[in-house]
């Protein structure tokens, strides 16, 4: 088995995973809803009580904006898909992207598991990760990501649940889209590396045992 390199302050790593079995993780809006929730209120060195819990406890409240320092990972961007998602983060406190996944992949199988009355594991192992060592990679995988709904044929041209089409206040896609000469470039690029995977993954079909 392959031991995961560790993760490290200031770097940048796409991390995604998928429901067991292949499974869909988002059966209606409320479900993606409820896990933005989670991506802006686990972001955080305090630790963060079951949501449910808190939203017993408190009510359900406007969502504070947290200080830079206080966050444990920056969200460069991300795309849920019905059985899998996302995301591109930087890691800015020690083992905060572990953490940060942890926080949000153990509170989500709650509240699915709660809802959808089932129990067990909601997503297929350990989620998956890859180092992104330059400018270069990270512009071509914020495309893949931003894209993903494209390359999986969702047919929404303005997909709610991507970063590219919400404004959704704790993303920073500016990072990248900045490096373009305004935001309808680099939408030109993700739909140019969307079409490209797409029609690669379609060719690769004709190797494969059905």
């Amino acid at each position: 088995m392959r031991k995961r390199i560790p993760f490290k302050n200031g770097e940048y790593y796409h991390i995604y995973n998928r429901g067991v079995e292949k499974r869909e993780i988002f059966l209606c809006d409320f479900d993606y809803f409820r896990f933005f929730r989670s991506l802006k209120e686990f972001n955080q060195t305090d630790p963060v009580v079951s949501l449910y819990i808190k939203d017993r406890a408190l009510g359900v409240r406007p969502l504070r904006m947290l200080q830079k320092d206080e966050k444990i990972v920056e969200i460069i961007s991300y795309c849920l898909n019905p059985n899998h998602f996302h995301l591109i983060l930087k890691q800015l406190k020690d083992g905060g992207i572990s953490e940060f996944v942890k926080r949000l992949s153990g509170g989500y199988t709650g509240y699915f598991n709660y809802k959808y009355k089932r129990t067990g594991v909601l997503f297929q192992g350990k989620f998956k990760s890859i180092h992104i060592d330059s400018n270069e990679y990270l512009l071509y995988l914020s495309a893949y990501v931003n894209g993903n709904y494209i390359i999986h044929k969702i047919d929404d041209k303005k997909w709610r649940f991507s970063s590219l089409n919400s404004n959704d206040g704790f993303s920073n896609l500016k990072l990248i889209s900045d490096q373009f000469k305004n935001a309808d470039d680099y939408k030109r690029y993700v739909y140019s590396v969307a079409k490209q995977v797409r029609e690669k993954r379609e060719e690769m079909k004709k190797y494969l045992l059905e």
